[in-house]
């Protein structure tokens, strides 16, 4: 069979999708059209299988629709809809991918939040069109390995044939255009690290498009401030997660890459304290989280930093943001193994920021720990379970009181530091680091190294050596240390290292 390649995609002068088309989205909408609509995206937004998708750094509404994708053979004009399948020369698989946070910018024509380059990814083997039952395929959607989206073109609206004759009414459909038919209920949000893979097959002749494969990954690059930026609120949250998502199905915003079990290890290996005079070295001295305090003080931990931000209540504001599916809500929701959640609280005490529902959730989803400098409520159950949480003070009081919790995974400042997502925490008895990813191989394996050299002059110390010359040690200090080392060498993470 053929693949979708760069030929198939400069072949496509037309991408045309339809809003609604599955009774099951229909339902989830809570409208069922007379007769189909549809918006356009451009042909620079076509990708192919087993690449990446960027969400636009400051957005957080990337969703994904898997949909069957119509690619036409012949030209079409007027035609009837008993000769309209004729003209279609292949069938795929599709994700019509889309950012909630601009649909208000230009709501109907979806051009900024469809139009992006790579939002549509096709692909990868193409279906001949003749040989198949349009009316008998199968299309399904996973998440990061999970069935999220299952229906059959039997349930359709409005079938192929009748969207490629009402489209050719007006306009030619050309060879190489592709038509987007239509998502069934279960497309919901993707986050950075997720994979979203979408497969159209026809059960009956066992034929498949195979896997169409997109890794979504994080922007670097913010939208320029002269043209509309991104906005989101509970109505958008609510249309881009979908009713029939399940609350464990969206993922985390920051799958590090970064933070490897290797470097786990090595980080679990040594104080903050010499992580703190390491980082001091490279010109870093406000990366500590301070003033609070925690459930588990005996416990290391390591991970990687999802962040939310509370604003001050205003009550004309909290209806809108604070109730429902919340940001507060959404973050602990999307924790996972490794995770530590940062919440920025201005360090306001007289109200709480997390309770223990929340946190029984954030330990459910294997996240390391939860970071506020604010208040906590339900004290005495929030500190019982494992998951250690770090805090200012207790207070009884919800956090409409005093807060507003309003958007996920941007830069926050907690305890007097400034937090990223993806940044590195460790916390220990000593006190919580924020360690920036590029810095963390190397400054792990520079502190394992200074505590190794402390270990001698803790030795040497004890035998009743002054510390002048030996702490910090000079030239002589330095050559008799480094013949100890001889039968003395590292040991754990940093175990055979050059």
């Amino acid at each position: 069979m053929q693949q979708f390649t760069p030929a198939t995609i400069a072949a496509a002068g037309k991408v045309i999708a339809v809003h609604l088309n599955y009774p099951s989205r229909a339902s989830q909408r809570g409208r069922t059209p007379d007769q189909p609509s549809y918006f356009l995206k451009p042909s620079s937004s076509l990708s192919l299988t087993d690449g990446t998708v960027e969400r636009p750094a400051g957005c957080e509404l990337l969703a994904f629709e898997g949909e069957v994708a119509l690619i036409i053979g012949a030209s079409a004009r007027r035609v009837s809809i008993e000769d309209a399948w004729t003209h279609v020369a292949f069938v795929t698989a599709s994700n019509d991918l889309g950012i909630y946070d601009l649909r208000y910018a230009d709501k109907g024509s979806n051009l900024r939040s469809k139009g992006g380059d790579g939002f549509t990814p096709v692909g990868p083997t193409l279906i001949p069109a003749q040989e198949i039952d349009p009316a008998a395929l199968r299309i399904r959607t996973w998440l990061n390995g999970e069935v999220v989206q299952e229906d059959n073109t039997g349930t359709l609206l409005f079938s192929f044939a009748r969207l490629v004759a009402d489209l050719s009414q007006l306009l030619t459909l050309e060879p190489g255009d592709i038509i987007l038919t239509g998502t069934p209920a279960g497309a919901s949000v993707a986050q950075p690290g997720d994979v979203v893979e979408v497969e159209v097959d026809s059960p009956a002749s066992g034929i498949s498009s195979g896997r169409l494969s997109t890794t979504v990954v994080e922007g670097t690059v913010p939208l320029a401030d002269f043209g509309a930026g991104p906005k989101a609120d509970d109505v958008e949250r609510a249309e881009a997660y979908g009713a029939a998502v399940p609350a464990t199905s969206p993922a985390t915003a920051t799958q590090s890459p970064v933070l490897t079990a290797e470097l786990k290890a090595k980080l679990e290996s040594v104080a903050t304290a010499t992580l703190s005079s390491q980082l001091r070295k490279r010109g870093l001295n406000n990366v500590s989280i301070d003033g609070l305090k925690s459930t588990r003080p005996a416990n290391k931990i390591v991970g990687t930093a999802r962040t939310l931000r509370f604003v001050p209540n205003r009550e004309d504001l909290f209806k809108a943001h604070g109730a429902g599916y919340n940001a507060q809500k959404r973050a602990i929701d999307t924790l996972r193994n490794g995770d530590i959640l940062i919440m920025e609280a201005r360090g306001e005490k007289g109200t709480g920021t997390v309770g223990d529902i929340l946190a029984l959730r954030a330990q459910v989803n294997g996240a390391a720990a939860i970071i506020t400098d604010g208040g906590v409520r339900d004290m005495s159950a929030v500190a019982a379970l494992e998951i250690p949480t770090y805090y200012s003070n207790p207070h009884p009081a919800v956090l409409g009181r005093r807060h507003i919790p309003w958007d996920v995974d941007l830069t926050v400042s907690c305890g007097g530091a400034t937090v990223q997502p993806g940044d590195i925490i460790v916390a220990d008895a000593d006190g919580i680091l924020v360690i920036p990813p590029a810095l963390a191989n190397e400054l792990a394996d520079d502190s394992i190294v200074q505590e190794h050299e402390e270990s001698y002059i803790a030795a040497m110390v004890a035998e009743g050596h002054g510390v002048d010359g030996l702490y910090p040690m000079n030239a002589e200090w330095r050559a008799r240390y480094q013949d100890w080392a001889l039968t003395h060498p590292l040991t754990g993470p940093m175990a055979g290292a050059s």
